[in-house]
Formats: structure tokens, C-alpha cells, sequence
């Protein structure tokens, strides 16, 4: 039975009493939380405790854009999916764990990619969106979308120990792009696939997206408008640093009605294809071990960081880290055959593509990196 002076049902009023007691957010307050409705881009790291929170808070609507399946690598991070739900679809699997955990709110699951095609007609019923991405495609996407459609866009980014948080709104300052006003050159920019992220970060960062949330819904507090929070876990500090808008910005710098919606080919993530570089810079771990047992010469080098060795080695590889072989290629022999690998392929690919630049002649990667070996020639070894 719904209250008629609270708006609540009484299983609600016991649900939200701790927000009840609180006199910035009280009945009205959670009468606008119930009546709301984000947007989260993204049911992973920081999709999950952002999801978890504001269902749990009773934000009235969510919605889950996600295309990908739950798998044992994002439940170190991705606290929304268990083991139970490996396989799933991470907006199936998220959307059963917030109707469990709330089940008077309203969770609209989207299993596609977010692009320019449909990024308008899903974000319509939304008031404002809550960026979990782990691509710039999509941040600049999202960014341009909210600019659009006047839409806060609460956006949240992760690397390793490090997390960045912000609230960009036109109309309160800049917009994404006026803080970045450029995507990033493909396959410049490693994944936390790739990199690697500490788990409780995203937690952290995925939970200030979602405070921020509640905070412009029930229009309490400051947002986090023309400022970006800078989070260290390492150092445990957060860093404030103010944002100032751009009067020429492409984006928020026109007439919204003029934007377009496009589509970015950012590369940041595992590789889906082959090199651009061509073929003669490839050599798959098939071609590789056959040239081992015919005891063809040639140098190979490992550039994973030094933890990626204790899971797993390839047999006579030696060991230059990335970094380090940036510094000491000049100083080898440019004409011996080389052979680069990684963990899945993207490091491997960037560094041939230097040493090309650098003069080599006959230097290639190992196509899906030191995974792709585990899973076709050596399945004792570790994959990661």
C-alpha cells in the first residue's frame, strides 16, 4: 500500500529509513530517487558498484548497456556478476542481482554495443547517463550524446592503482571534450586487459559516479561540475583539479542541434584482427614453434613486465621489458630476425611498429601473444 503523503509503500518506508532520517534527502527526496532514471554504459568494473548503489539507493530506473558475456577475468573487479553467472550476459546476469537486491525498482537490460546508431534512442527515457566504459570510443560517444540531449554525463576512468571522476554538464561548465579535446591515435592506449587494474579501484571510482548521481537527482550538494577528482590507491589521495570550458569546443562550443553522433575507431582494448602493419609482420604460434623444431635463429624477446613472468615463460625467450627495449634497440643489430611478444598481441604490435620506424629489417610479433601459445601449442601453460 502506497503512503499518499509519502509516495512510498510501507515496505519502501522500512527499505529507504536510513535515507528517511537524513534531511537532505527524506520523503521527497526518495520520492525523486524512485522517480528517476540513469543510464549506466557498461555493467563491468564500474558499472557494478555503481549499479549496486543506486539500486540499492532506489533509483526508480536503470538502465544497462553491455554487450559482453560474464568471464572468470572481470570477477575480480566486476562485483555485480558471480561464478554462478559465467557465460551470461553481463545485463542478464547484472539485472538479476539488482531485482534480488531491490526488487521495487525497474532494470532495463540492453545486450548491444553503444554506438552512434542507437546511443540516441537508448538514452531517451533517461534522465542523466553514468559512464562505466573502459573505452574512449564511448566516453566521447557519451560526452557528445549528453551535450546533445542536455544530459549530465558522470564520467569515471581506471588504470592500474589510479581513477579519475568527473560530472560534465554544458551548462555548468566544460564538457569532456573540452578537457580532451582529441580521441587518442589507435592502439596507443593500453586496456586494463592489458595494463591491469587493482580491483578495489574501480569500487572506489564506480561508487563516487554513483554518489554523484544521487547528488544531482536530489539536487544536493556540489557537483562535481568543471572539477575531476584524481584518486592514487598507492598513495591513498585524492587530488582536486578544476576544469575550466573551452568557448571554441567543437562540441559544447555549438548549437547542440548541429551535433552529430559518431563513432570513433579508438583501439584500447585485445586485439580482434590481425596487424595493420601486413603479414610479413606477424608469425603465428603455429609458424613459431615449427621454426623452433627446425632450429631456425632468431632472436625472441619477451617485453611483458616483470610479475607476467611468474605465469608463464616461454622457453628460450629472453626478457626485455617494453620500456627498457625502447631504449636499447639502437644499440642492436638491425639486420637479425627478431620476434616480439606479449601478453595477447597489442604491446608486441606496437613495439614492431617502432622498431620498423627504427630501421630493423626482419622483426615480427607473435599474433595473440604468449596466450595464444597456451591455448594452441602448450595447454599446460597458464593463461591470464
Amino acid at each position: 500500500m502506497t503512503d499518499t503523503f509519502t509516495g512510498l509503500t510501507n515496505e519502501e518506508i522500512a527499505r529507504y529509513s536510513r535515507h528517511l532520517l537524513i534531511p537532505e534527502v527524506g520523503a521527497e527526496g526518495q520520492r525523486k530517487l524512485k522517480q528517476a532514471s540513469v543510464l549506466l554504459i557498461g555493467a563491468g568494473g564500474l558499472g557494478s558498484p555503481a549499479a549496486l548503489y543506486l539500486a540499492a539507493a532506489g533509483i526508480g530506473r536503470i538502465g544497462l548497456v553491455d554487450q559482453d558475456t560474464v568471464d572468470s577475468s572481470n570477477l575480480q573487479r566486476q562485483i555485480l556478476h558471480g561464478t554462478s553467472q559465467m557465460g551470461r550476459a553481463k545485463v542478464d546476469s547484472g539485472r538479476e542481482r539488482l531485482l534480488d537486491l531491490n526488487p521495487f525498482i525497474q532494470i532495463d537490460p540492453y545486450q548491444e554495443v553503444f554506438q552512434a546508431a542507437n546511443a540516441e534512442q537508448i538514452a531517451e527515457e533517461y534522465d542523466l547517463i553514468l559512464d562505466g566504459s573502459d573505452n574512449f570510443s564511448t566516453r566521447y560517444l557519451a560526452n557528445d550524446l549528453c551535450v546533445k540531449t542536455e544530459k549530465p554525463y558522470i564520467f569515471g576512468a581506471v588504470f592500474r592503482f589510479e581513477g579519475q571522476v568527473s560530472v560534465f554538464d554544458a551548462h555548468h561548465g566544460p564538457c569532456y571534450r573540452c578537457v580532451f579535446p582529441n580521441p587518442p591515435l589507435p592502439g596507443s592506449v593500453p586496456s586494463c586487459a592489458e595494463a591491469g587494474v587493482l580491483g578495489v579501484v574501480p569500487g572506489i571510482i564506480g561508487t563516487i559516479q554513483a554518489a554523484e548521481a544521487i547528488k544531482l537527482i536530489l539536487g544536493a550538494g556540489e557537483p562535481l561540475y568543471a572539477r575531476m577528482i584524481l584518486f592514487d590507491a598507492l598513495e591513498m589521495s585524492f587530488r582536486e583539479v578544476r576544469l575550466k570550458k573551452n568557448p571554441r569546443c567543437q562540441v559544447c562550443g555549438i548549437d547542440r542541434n548541429a551535433i552529430q553522433l559518431t563513432d570513433f575507431n579508438i583501439v584500447c582494448s585485445e586485439p580482434k584482427s590481425t596487424s595493420s602493419l601486413g603479414a610479413q609482420t606477424e608469425i603465428t604460434p603455429q609458424d613459431l614453434h615449427e621454426w623452433m623444431l627446425m632450429g631456425k635463429r632468431f632472436r625472441l624477446i619477451d617485453i611483458r613486465e616483470e610479475g607476467e613472468l611468474q605465469i608463464s615463460r616461454l622457453p628460450g625467450a629472453e626478457w626485455i621489458p617494453y620500456d627498457t627495449l625502447m631504449r636499447q634497440m639502437i644499440h642492436m643489430d638491425k639486420d637479425a630476425p627478431v620476434i616480439i611478444f606479449c601478453r595477447s598481441g597489442v604491446r608486441s604490435m606496437r613495439m614492431v611498429d617502432q622498431m620498423l620506424k627504427a630501421g630493423f629489417k626482419d622483426v615480427r610479433h607473435l599474433v595473440g601473444g604468449i596466450n595464444a601459445w597456451a591455448k594452441m601449442i602448450d595447454p599446460t601453460m597458464r593463461i591470464y
